[in-house]
C-alpha cells in the first residue's frame, strides 16, 4: 500500500505491521460538523478499515480540543459553561458521524484530561532549551528546531501570514520571533485554569495534540493527519515539540485531506459558508452522503455546489478490470477510493460475490 506523505512530498510505501497507530486531529466542539469535517473523517475511517482488513490491529485516536480560544469565546457568547458546550457538540458530532458510517475511534481523548501531561512536556521543552517564558506566557523558540517548516515547505513570509490567519498572533510583543508559538498561557478572568510552574493558566493548542498522541499512540506514530489546513501551523508545531522531546521521527507518515469549498471559498466556521451534516441528514440517507464524499479522492480540493439533492457521482475507474483485485489495487494506490467505489458499484450491479467485503471496507451499509 502506498500513500502520499506530506513531509517527503512523495508516494511512499506504508509498512502494514501487526499493530499500527493512526492519529487524526479531531474537532473543537463549539459548532456542528460540516461537510469538510465529514470528508476528512470518512476517508480516515476507510483507511483504518482497510488497514484492519489487511490484518493490522489499529489503535485509532481522534482527539477533542475541548479548551481553546474559540470554544471559550463561543461559550461566553452563548452564556453557557464551556464544558457543557463541548459535551453537547460532541454528542451531536458523534450522532452525525454514526449516521454516515464513521466508526468510533479506539480513543477519543479530551485535552482537559491531559493537562498534567502537557505541563510535563512543557517542562521538558524548557530542559531541552527550546522554550522560554514571558510574564506567565510560555513559548516554543522555533529557531531552536532547525527543521521547522519542513512539513509545509513554505517560506517564512507565508508562515507568518498563515500564523496570523490561524490564531498564531505573530505580532505578540512577548515573542522573541513572530513564528514562536504558545505552549502555555495565563487564563483570563472567567476562563478555566490549572496549576503550572509558570502560574495558573491553560495550554496552547499545539502542545495538546503532542501530549495526547505520543501517550496514546507511542512514538513513532504510523500515520498522523487531518485536514490540509492543519499542516501549518498545527502539525508543523507538533513535530517541533515532539521531536525536541523524543527521538525522531515523531510520525512515519503524514496524511492530509483536501479542502471543501462552497461559494468559491473554503468551507469554514469563521466564514460561515458551511453545509452541516445534520442538515443533509434531514433530506438524505447517511449511506448516500458517505458515497458522495467517497467519490472525491482524499487529497483533492473540491467545490460543493449546493443544488437540489446530492450531486451525482461520476462513476470512473482507472483500472481496466472491474473485479475484487481492481478494487483492492485501487485502495493500495494512494487510497484511491473513487476508483474502488466505482468498481464496487459495478460489482453491486452484477451481483459479484465480494460485494459484502467491499462494502465493509468502504463502510457502506447497503
Amino acid at each position: 500500500m502506498r500513500l502520499f506523505d506530506r513531509r517527503s512530498g512523495e508516494l511512499r510505501e506504508v509498512e502494514v505491521r501487526p499493530r499500527m497507530s493512526v492519529y487524526v486531529c479531531g474537532i473543537t466542539p463549539y459548532d456542528s460538523a460540516h461537510l469538510g469535517h465529514a470528508f476528512t473523517y470518512v476517508h480516515f475511517d476507510v483507511l483504518v478499515r482497510y488497514l484492519r482488513h489487511l490484518g493490522a490491529e489499529v489503535v485509532h485516536v481522534q482527539n477533542v480540543t475541548d479548551v481553546d480560544d474559540d470554544i471559550l469565546r463561543v461559550a461566553r457568547e452563548r452564556g453557557v459553561d464551556y464544558q457543557e458546550l463541548a459535551r453537547s457538540e460532541v454528542e451531536q458530532f458523534e450522532r452525525d458521524m454514526d449516521a454516515i458510517g464513521v466508526q468510533r475511534p479506539t480513543h477519543s481523548p479530551r485535552a482537559t484530561e491531559y493537562v498534567p501531561e502537557i505541563v510535563e512536556d512543557v517542562t521538558g521543552l524548557f530542559a531541552a532549551g527550546v522554550a522560554y517564558e514571558r510574564a506567565g506566557w510560555v513559548y516554543f523558540r522555533h529557531a531552536a528546531f532547525p527543521r521547522y517548516g519542513e512539513l509545509s515547505g513554505i517560506s517564512r513570509e507565508r508562515m507568518i501570514e498563515l500564523a496570523a490567519e490561524r490564531g498564531g498572533n505573530p505580532t505578540d510583543p512577548n515573542k522573541d520571533d513572530p513564528l514562536d508559538f504558545v505552549l502555555w498561557q495565563p487564563s483570563a478572568a472567567g476562563e478555566p485554569r490549572w496549576d503550572s510552574p509558570w502560574g495558573r493558566g491553560r495550554p496552547g493548542w499545539h502542545i495538546e495534540c503532542s501530549a495526547m498522541s505520543t501517550r496514546l499512540c507511542g512514538v513513532p506514530i504510523d500515520i498522523h493527519g487531518g485536514g490540509a489546513d492543519l499542516v501549518f501551523p498545527h502539525h508543523e508545531s507538533e513535530i517541533a515539540q515532539a521531536e525536541s522531546l523524543t527521538q525522531p521521527p515523531f510520525v512515519r507518515h503524514w496524511m492530509h485531506t483536501g479542502e471543501v469549498f462552497q461559494d468559491g471559498q473554503k468551507m469554514s466556521k469563521s466564514l460561515g459558508n458551511m453545509t452541516f451534516v445534520s442538515d443533509l441528514l434531514e433530506r438524505h440517507d447517511g449511506d448516500d452522503i458517505r458515497r458522495f464524499l467517497l467519490d472525491h479522492h482524499y487529497r483533492s480540493d473540491w467545490e460543493r455546489e449546493f443544488t437540489v439533492g446530492l450531486d451525482p457521482y461520476p462513476w470512473t475507474n482507472e483500472y481496466p478490470k472491474r473485479d475484487r483485485d481492481s478494487f483492492l489495487r485501487a485502495l493500495d494506490d494512494d487510497l484511491n477510493v473513487p476508483a474502488a467505489l466505482s468498481t464496487l458499484f459495478e460489482a453491486e450491479r452484477t451481483g459479484a460475490d465480494w460485494v459484502d467485503e467491499g462494502r465493509a471496507i468502504l463502510g457502506i451499509r447497503g
